[in-house]
């Protein structure tokens, strides 16, 4: 963004874990995780123009307060850029709320990357992930760059994979509300849920070598714990499967869930039929 001073705008792409594992509790309180986390072409747009102090706009207006993850972004860039420099950001929202697409996070590390390029801050794509590791654990990979990458300890531990082949994802978006979801389903892991990463790396080592992914090579540790947490969402997973999923997971912590299909052909039939059922639904691509 340099030294320009028109609006400059950048999409906030959403994403999926293609797994997501926990390992264990950590002494911090906090859990030890490994993803492969894939970012797909549903996305957040925002826009940035050079302003006073600082101010946010939301095509969903209850959506602007200081505890939005835009907001305390901008708020840390401030710090980091030592001045309180402004901006008048605008959000317009395209990725469903507290799905488990990882929208806020998204969006946190846009303004990030962006306020970065506008205020000339010089911050390496290191030092933005450590800013944004203490605003969400998804936030760092969404600061990485990086379409797919393996995410480890709380999520601020990135590496990057290669760019995932064409892949066609079809996402259930649910109409269930549930305040704190993503802290009360961690709740409900006991030690049973945890693993070793062996799902991780094996979706990995697919990605590195060029082959495919399917639905049947997917897993969450929520996914089994989903369904007895929010009231209502198995008639969903089981509109997704009538509606032609071969394999049904939850997209991070819910209650979004999504499947991959075949081919684009296969996922349009898919939604249409979600479509037809009056469920939320999208086909999306894997970039």
């Amino acid at each position: 963004m340099g030294s320009r001073t028109e609006p400059e705008s950048r999409k906030a792409f959403a994403k999926v874990n293609l797994t997501f594992e926990v390992i264990g509790k950590r002494a911090d309180g906090y859990h030890e995780v490994v993803s492969v986390m894939q970012a797909i072409d549903l996305c957040d747009v925002l826009t940035f123009e050079p302003r006073e102090s600082l101010y946010l706009a939301c095509s969903i207006p209850e959506l602007v307060s200081p505890n939005n993850l835009v907001f305390r972004a901008a708020r840390l860039m401030q710090d980091a850029a030592g001045q309180h420099r402004g901006v008048a950001i605008s959000l317009t929202k395209g990725i469903p709320l507290a799905g488990g697409l990882g929208g806020g996070s998204s969006d946190a590390a846009a303004v990030l990357r962006s306020l970065n390029d506008l205020w000339q801050t010089g911050l390496s794509a290191e030092k933005l992930s450590g800013l944004g590791a203490g605003l969400g654990s998804d936030v760092p990979f969404f600061c990485s760059g990086s379409t797919t990458a393996l995410a480890e300890g709380r999520g601020e531990r990135v590496t990057a994979l290669p760019s995932l082949r064409p892949t066609w994802v079809v996402l259930a978006v649910p109409d269930i509300r549930m305040a704190d979801k993503t802290g009360r389903m961690y709740a409900c892991l006991d030690a049973s849920r945890f693993s070793d990463g062996h799902h991780a790396r094996r979706v990995a080592g697919l990605i590195e070598r060029g082959e495919s992914v399917v639905s049947e090579l997917c897993y969450n540790a929520f996914d089994n714990v989903a369904y007895s947490f929010f009231p209502g969402l198995e008639r969903y997973r089981q509109s997704l499967l009538a509606a032609g999923a071969d394999e049904v997971h939850v997209a991070g912590a819910g209650p979004v869930l999504f499947t991959i299909t075949g081919d684009r052909a296969r996922g349009v039939a898919t939604v249409e039929k979600l479509r037809s059922e009056r469920v939320e639904s999208y086909l999306v691509r894997a970039l």
